[in-house]
């Protein structure tokens, strides 16, 4: 069972036995009756409160708290294994799943609202050709997406289709809550995703057993964005491929001088942020078997000190400003030149921006001058994937629309759509053109040329314990609570540690 907090025995005791009491007397539906996630609801006097509807637990302060959504270890297990034995026994006393009209109807979920249209017309294209199959795409924000997900992986009650991130796919397929695809494509060719996909793309899809739990959906870069009035105001020239650090500080400094707004907005996120530098310099995060940190590396510190350091230069915000500005915020209401994107927000701020169209556009981002190895280029290249549960009541059905999202055609419809530049290799330019239809098209080729040099998104088993920690450790460092050297230090001893916890 996933959790979000896994509780101690004593609390899944109490979880067990309220059920069966529920089950006994029949007081609530059975489906209510197996709802096994309890949402935090308060601390009253040396207690946590934990509430299922109207049924309330309260659970000594003093049990440990396990982070991270990890089972639980010996007896915990039997217990998940006669919890999941009720489960079972109440979904399947609350009828039959078949539909009246003799359809079988899958459910989408997804987070992002911009891109239902795109999933729409593949969900369109494929019931055309399936017209026994009916599909509804539903769309929730980021947080609820996944606080749903993970209840209803508890109660084996998931989405017969739905996105799934890097950040959190090692979780869901290494315990078990995702079909392995890994032979989706083998009745027609074997190196199917070999062949059509990128190792970057098939690796943020995989398991950490190196099966595959995901049809890759798409593929990212991040890119630098930049202001084209202000730099003509300051005289500067625009950003291109010839761009290191350097010419990045120094423009930045000009642009302040010049329009006495900031220059590029160096913020503390990871993806968008100080991980590129990191790899640029040719340092990493996490080691080649993602076992342990990599904030001692000699090339990660000073890639992090030269990131950190931007803060204290006029041209750019602190991290007070940003925790109630972001960067793109900032960006497109002219306070600030230059700040690093992510391609997949792209279209969308075109239309949200109308007045801005023409005044901006994308670059490839600069290389580090003095790179320890490579030769200084690095993005940060993510990407989703579509997933359906390993307990699917509609499993095969799914599986086979599954098949249609990692064809050519689906992922066609998704680049022409401006979803998403589609996984499936070749197929780019489905997305660059919908650029197109603006009076001003930005340079989204840039975007694409940086796949060549890409790095995928750093993650592990243990990056949901470490990420948080991190993160704030990080913040700590900007705020001088902590020294650079001492800090990164930690963040390193977070990583290393999480696999204990």
């Amino acid at each position: 069972m996933i959790f979000k907090d896994m509780l101690e025995i004593d609390i899944i005791f109490l979880k067990v036995r309220r059920i069966l009491v529920i089950l006994y007397k029949n007081t609530m539906r059975s489906a209510d009756a197996v709802t096994l996630v309890f949402s935090y609801k308060d601390e009253i006097m040396g207690y946590k409160t934990y509430d299922q509807g109207s049924n309330i637990f309260h659970i000594s302060a003093t049990n440990k708290i396990e982070k991270g959504g990890y089972f639980v270890k010996g007896i915990k297990k039997i217990i998940a294994v006669i919890l999941m034995g009720i489960m079972v026994f109440s979904l399947s006393a609350c009828g039959s799943n078949s539909s009246k009209d003799g359809k079988t109807h899958l459910t989408f979920q997804i987070w992002d609202v911009a891109q239902k249209k795109g999933m729409q017309a593949i969900c369109d294209a494929y019931t055309k050709k399936h017209p026994d199959v009916s599909i509804e795409v539903q769309v929730t924000s980021w947080n609820e997406y996944w606080t749903k997900l993970e209840a209803a992986a508890t109660s084996n009650k998931m989405p017969d289709i739905f996105w799934m991130h890097t950040n959190e796919i090692l979780k869901y397929a290494d315990y078990g809550k995702l079909e392995d695809l890994t032979d989706l494509y083998d009745d027609e060719d074997e190196n199917y995703y070999k062949e059509h996909f990128s190792d970057i793309s098939l690796k943020n899809s995989e398991g950490s057993n190196g099966h595959i739990y995901g049809v890759p959906k798409d593929k990212d870069t991040v890119c630098l964005v930049y202001n084209k009035e202000m730099f003509d105001k300051a005289g500067v020239k625009y950003p291109d491929e010839s761009w290191t650090w350097d010419d990045l500080t120094e423009a930045s400094e000009k642009i302040h001088k010049a329009t006495g707004k900031y220059g590029y907005m160096a913020y503390a996120d990871d993806q968008l942020g100080y991980w590129n530098f990191v790899y640029q310099k040719g340092g990493y995060i996490l080691t080649d078997d993602k076992e342990k940190g990599g904030f001692d590396n000699p090339a990660t510190i000073d890639a992090m000190k030269f990131y950190i350091n931007l803060q204290k230069e006029d041209w750019c915000p602190d991290q007070n400003y940003f925790s109630e500005t972001s960067p793109g915020t900032a960006f497109f209401s002219g306070e600030g030149a230059m700040f690093f994107e992510g391609n997949w927000n792209l279209l969308s701020e075109l239309d949200n921006y109308p007045d801005m169209v023409g005044k901006w556009d994308v670059a490839v981002l600069p290389k580090c001058p003095n790179p320890v190895k490579g030769d200084g280029r690095a993005t940060i290249s993510n990407g989703l994937s579509y997933a359906t549960s390993a307990e699917g009541k509609n499993k095969e059905v799914a599986k086979d629309f599954l098949k249609f999202l990692g064809s050519e055609e689906g992922q066609r419809i998704q680049g022409e759509s401006g979803a998403a530049i589609p996984a499936y290799e070749g197929l780019e330019s489905t997305w660059m053109n919908v650029f197109k239809k603006y009076d001003y098209v930005l340079n989204v080729q840039k975007c694409v040329d940086m796949f060549d040099y890409g790095i995928q998104s750093v993650n592990n088993k243990y990056r949901s314990v470490w990420k948080t920690e991190v993160s704030e450790e990080l913040l700590r460092i900007y705020s001088g609570k902590e020294s650079i050297d001492k800090g990164l230090k930690k963040m390193n001893e977070y990583i290393n540690n999480a696999k204990n916890e």
